[in-house]
Parts: structure tokens; sequence; C-alpha cells
């Protein structure tokens, strides 16, 4: 599901760098302040700080926020191959966006209070009806194609999606490796990234953003990290396990929650 690979992807770098953090010697700054700069040249905000110490202070940040746009791509057998998204969501439990599955299709979705709506095309509803009888597939395109639906959160159909929508949900197991978290007895898995390496700078959507670059076993990650203001993080890729990549923004920003006008088709009121 959409959350299961969100949070991977998150979470995987998340303890990549918490892990990293502990090892010592390993992924140096490389802005060491030089005598013949350049007086109005920008100070750096991580001068002195290993790539692991800046990845760590990105990922306290980024849980530290109320809400957060993401948008991207994500790898996800579940699914059929990728998952697009692009969603808001907040610690008060509602989001707003798109979710696309495999490649086809696309569905809108709205969470608000203890309802969420959604809205699915005809190529997204026959994606995931794969399998089912043809009869069956088209009686779902003609209920529910192009229009808005909704079901209650506490039903065990809406659990995994409305657990997405929340953002405390998603990255609060990221929060705990932002901070250092591990084993019991402080001692760093097994699993800690091997290497972290600060890359540059690069600007994702004209934001100017420390480059770092972190290896976990076969896993591969990059993340660009605000220089200005707090430091957010604003892209993260990755290849191996969990290939994919997300935008980060409008951190802070209200969710863009409305919603839908005219008739909704009550799912639970059908299933009853």
């Amino acid at each position: 599901m959409p959350r299961k690979a969100l949070t991977a992807l998150v979470l995987a770098t998340a303890a990549t760098a918490a892990l990293t953090a502990c090892q010592s010697g390993q992924g140096t700054a490389d802005s060491k302040s030089s005598p013949t700069a350049k007086p109005s040249k920008p100070a750096d905000p991580f001068a002195g700080l290993s790539a692991a110490e800046i990845a760590d202070r990105s990922m306290k940040a980024t849980t530290g926020a109320e809400s957060v746009r993401m948008k991207g791509d994500i790898q996800d057998e579940e699914a059929g191959g990728s998952i697009h998204v692009d969603m808001t969501l907040s610690t008060k439990n509602e989001c707003a966006g798109t979710l696309g599955m495999g490649g086809t299709g696309k569905a809108d979705l709205i969470k608000t209070g203890d309802t969420m709506y959604m809205k699915y095309d005809e190529a997204f509803l026959r994606q995931q009806s794969k399998g089912e009888s043809k009869a069956t597939v088209d009686a779902t395109v003609a209920m529910l194609a192009g229009k808005w639906a909704k079901m209650s959160t506490k039903g065990a159909d809406a659990e995994d999606i409305a657990g997405f929508c929340d953002l405390d949900s998603v990255l609060s197991d990221a929060e705990d490796a932002g901070s250092g978290g591990g084993s019991s007895d402080g001692t760093a898995s097994s699993t800690a990234a091997t290497n972290a390496t600060r890359a540059g700078t690069a600007e994702v959507d004209g934001a100017k953003a420390a480059v770092l670059k972190l290896k976990d076993g076969k896993d591969r990650y990059t993340m660009y990290v605000a220089t200005e203001g707090k430091p957010y993080l604003l892209r993260l890729d990755s290849t191996g396990t969990d290939a994919g990549s997300l935008v980060f923004s409008d951190y802070d920003k209200p969710v863009p929650v409305r919603k839908p006008t005219g008739q909704v088709l009550d799912l639970d009121a059908l299933g009853s």
C-alpha cells in the first residue's frame, strides 16, 4: 500500500542517518571556511558538521513539522510497479492529494475528521481490479469512476490509507531514528550505514540545498537538505530496495481540505 512504501523510503533514510552518526570518523563536512572567500558569500549553516550530523538535523526538523507536501514516485511490488504520490498531510490527521498505482490511473483523496473521500478514474479502478471477472470490473467502474465516494476511517478497509494521512503516524518511527534510536543498550545495529558524505550543493525548486550521499548495504540515498531557514528535507532519492524519489515542500502550511460538493456515494451504507 502507499503508506507502506512511502514510510519504508523515508524511514530507511532516517535510520541510515541516525546510525551513521554513531560511527566516528565518517562523512566529514566538505565546507571548511576559506580565508580567500568573498565576504558576501553566505555562511555555510552546516560548517563543521559531518554529513551524518546534517542528515540527523534534517530528520529532526522534518519530523517536527505540522504539515508537509510529498510529491514523487516510489517502487512498490504490491501496487504492480510504481506509486505516484502528490499528497499534503498533517499532524491533525488530515490529508488531500492524489495517488496513482502501477503507473495507470489516479485516485483523488481527501480526509477530514473521521471521513475519507475518494474519487477514482476508470484506469485506476481497472488496474486495481485485475483478477476479478469482467462483469464485476465493469460494474465497479460504472458505480465509482469519476464520482466522489466516502467511507468512515474507522472501518477496516480504510485503516491503511487513513493511517497514511496522519503525518505523525507516517514519520513516527523516523523521528525515533532521527533522534538516535537504536537497540535498547544504545549500540548501533549491524545494518548501520557504511558511509555518509557531503556532495556539494544544489537547488530544489529554487531552494538552496546541501546534498548528502548515504549508503546502507546495497541501498543508496541522496538527501537534499535546506540551507536556508530550518534544515528541512527538500528531496530524497533512493536506489535499491525502496527505490524512488520524493520532493518535500509547503512545510507547516494548511492542508487544502475541502469536502466534495454535490452527490457523494456512501460506501459504508452500500456495504451495510
